[in-house]
């Protein structure tokens, strides 16, 4: 799917993931699940593009839905995959810490397992290596991709935010589906480890003064990172 010229989006609004266009190569932004594969092929050759194309992929953070393809493209195709420091080990198959009661509706959880399924979300490929992105850190990749912290959803999250593009990749610091009601626009996102610190995380993403918000599920937000952060601040305050 073709956001604009040099933004592309593979899955859907259950999970989705990123490939930013440039004439250096495409960066590739979470890895979604292990079946998101053959969209990945697919978008690259709607875009004139192979795999050996991509310089590298960047997990905001490690959880399973995050991480599906990333293992696959470092093994055979020597692609570096970029993590925060303190979310390695997640990344590589290491434990989660439990998350208090979630809140959740029938059909938005079955979409969401039945999402899974399909697209062989219970195969994941832990990684094996990766590449520490500190926040701060401006990665030698295609667009020049600035790493911003997000502590909360867990350790070591992060944004990335790509100039080229206009457009900050925010994982799960919000969301605009959640994936457990279904309910639709900019909000917290579920099993946060740190629910108030993922909140107080959201105004670091205010200087990139992006257009584009493009979380790991939901529909792409083009409003403006300024209102997308409103939004989820006011949400989290109603929930109190």
């Amino acid at each position: 799917m073709k956001l604009s010229e040099s933004l592309h989006r593979i899955g859907n609004d259950i999970v989705a993931v990123y490939l930013v266009d440039t004439p250096e190569g495409v960066t590739v932004i979470d890895a979604g699940l292990a079946g998101h594969w053959h969209e990945l092929v697919t978008e690259l050759a709607s875009m004139g593009r192979t795999l050996d194309d991509i310089k590298g992929v960047i997990l905001t953070h490690g959880d399973g839905d995050h991480i599906g393809f990333a293992e696959r493209l470092r093994r055979d195709h020597g692609v570096p995959v970029y993590v925060h420091p303190a979310d390695a080990e997640r990344a590589k198959g290491g434990p989660k810490p439990a998350n208090a009661k979630q809140q959740m509706k029938l059909g938005g959880l079955l979409s969401f397992i039945g999402y899974t399924l399909r697209k062989n979300g219970l195969r994941t490929t832990n990684l094996t290596e990766v590449v520490d992105a500190r926040e701060g850190d401006t990665l030698d990749l295609p667009g020049a991709p600035q790493i911003i912290g997000m502590p909360g959803h867990s350790p070591g999250s992060i944004a990335v935010y790509i100039p080229a593009v206009d457009a900050v990749f925010v994982g799960d610091a919000l969301t605009t589906r959640h994936v457990l009601t279904g309910s639709v626009g900019p909000q917290p996102a579920p099993f946060t480890d740190e629910p108030a610190q993922a909140i107080a995380s959201l105004r670091a993403l205010l200087p990139t003064g992006a257009t584009w918000v493009l979380p790991g599920h939901g529909a792409p937000w083009s409003g403006g990172v300024a209102a997308a952060v409103a939004v989820v601040e006011a949400a989290a305050q109603e929930s109190k």
